[in-house]
């Protein structure tokens, strides 16, 4: 077996050489382009021993064995010609007419995902050297897979540092505690709407896989019913390929606007039995998104528009576990009417509240975990307040939030009882607070500060004194 950790070591170090490869969601996307178009090929070549008539929906040429499969074939100019003039024009304009429905699924995805995918790389040398290298590993074993599948979650994490790519990435721990508490089963549906690149839909698929996927056909059941839906086209191409890494052959990711739909038309059957979600928060939406939606909820902060969304598409009976930052707990006027209207269709029976630095970039952004299932009011609220590892100050990129921190949540939300760390809030109290769900722990006390008059009047001279200073420095300045 390859040292797949070695050959992305490799990889990385390649790409560096490329002068039009910058940063790491450059990096990332370029290889991402790569290895989902290595993959579907080496799918293909397993599809073609299997079946005589399987016809794959690339065209030949464009296929990878063609033009990246032989080590001694194109490179350098013509190379980087080839990708520019035809590869990329060939796949954004790909047929989707064929009546097969699941060629024309596949197709359209591939469409998609290259209509908004760039060739960063501008020395056709090192594109040949990077194919090569990729080469090397064999996706159809599932070995290679599952080893590179660890390693591509390492990747995605790499976001969090890129720019602004870190509201794409939700920690792993978090995605997998979600899923294991909501517990969704072969045969429903699941759905994120806004799906980044895909970590709660990867984590539903494993939930499910390790308790009832026994066959062919319970796979294909699977992949029928993961659903998600992504805006940004970088993390759309690498959620589509984090799921074909998990063997979701095509996955049913939309790349789109989930708020740019008229809120009444989400009907019947498009209602989904569970939702997992971290909806983008403190962004804008779209102009004129927000008229999809009832008069009396229309707001332009699309934590809130996501949260009225997704009330909508789980169905009667249906369970949700999804993010939401403080902003969204608290507020009058429109936010206020969102959460009476949310508290009214849904058990919201546990509020699970995190350290501000889990989801990095967002360090200073408190974040919620919020626990419900549609078709009953909420009669009242669990709070858990998740605590900090013992004389850890903060979470950051070295030091993520690990999934054994949650063994206590675990272990407490089958016989539930107030502690240091619980508290129950019957809903009334909600209710005539504005329905704040803001609710601080009532066990923890504010630390009091006591001083002696002498050492207030220390305090207060010192701060005369250090103001005195600055103002004498300013002084100067301006002479």
């Amino acid at each position: 077996m390859p040292n797949i950790s070695g050959i992305i070591k490799s990889l990385q170090n390649i790409m560096w050489k490329d002068p039009g490869v910058s940063g790491d969601a450059q990096r990332l996307e370029q290889l991402g382009w790569m290895i989902t178009l290595k993959i579907l090929d080496d799918k293909d070549a397993e599809m073609e021993l299997l079946n005589d008539d399987y016809v794959s929906v690339i065209p030949e040429k464009l296929r990878w064995r063609t033009w990246a499969g032989d080590s001694e074939g194109i490179t350098g100019d013509a190379m980087k010609e080839f990708v520019d003039g035809e590869l990329f024009p060939g796949l954004q304009n790909l047929d989707v007419s064929d009546g097969n429905d699941g060629l024309n699924r596949r197709a359209v995805l591939v469409r998609d995902i290259f209509a908004g995918t760039n060739n960063y790389m501008k020395n056709g040398t090192i594109i040949r050297q990077v194919v090569n290298k990729l080469n090397e590993i064999d996706f159809n074993a599932s070995e290679d897979r599952h080893t590179f599948g660890d390693i591509y979650e390492s990747l995605l994490r790499d976001l969090q540092s890129a720019g602004n790519y870190g509201e794409f990435y939700t920690p792993r721990a978090v995605t997998e505690i979600m899923s294991e508490i909501i517990n969704p089963r072969l045969g429903e549906k699941v759905l994120d709407p806004a799906c980044g690149t895909g970590g709660f839909l990867t984590s539903a698929i494993e939930n499910i896989r390790k308790q009832d996927v026994h066959s062919v056909e319970d796979l294909k059941t699977l992949e029928s019913t993961i659903r998600g839906q992504e805006l940004k086209p970088l993390p759309f191409m690498l959620c589509v390929t984090n799921l074909i890494l998990h063997d979701i052959e095509v996955p049913n990711i939309i790349n789109g606007d989930s708020l740019n739909r008229e809120y009444t038309s989400i009907g019947v059957k498009d209602k989904v039995d569970v939702i997992l979600a971290n909806p983008p928060f403190g962004a804008s939406v779209s102009d004129g998104v927000e008229t999809n939606y009832p008069a009396q909820f229309r707001t332009t902060e699309s934590a809130d528009l996501f949260l009225l969304l997704m009330i909508r598409y789980l169905r009667d009976g249906g369970r949700a576990a999804i993010v939401l930052p403080d902003g969204s707990l608290i507020g009058d006027g429109v936010k206020q009417r969102i959460r009476e209207e949310f508290l009214k269709q849904c058990n919201v029976h546990t509020i699970v509240r995190l350290p501000n630095s889990v989801f990095q970039p967002y360090a200073s952004v408190a974040t919620n975990l919020l626990f419900f299932t549609k078709g009953e009011p909420t009669k009242e609220i669990w709070y858990w307040e998740h605590k900090l590892p013992e004389g850890q100050k903060s979470y950051s990129k070295t030091k993520p939030i690990q999934k054994n921190e949650f063994t206590s949540l675990k272990e407490w939300w089958g016989k539930r009882v107030e502690n240091e760390q619980a508290w129950r809030v019957p809903v009334e109290k909600i209710a005539e607070s504005g329905w704040n769900l803001d609710i601080k722990n009532p066990f923890v006390k504010e630390e009091e500060v006591t001083h002696t008059t002498a050492e207030l009047l220390d305090m207060l001279s010192a701060s005369f004194k250090k103001s005195d200073e600055l103002i004498e420095e300013l002084k100067k300045g301006l002479k």
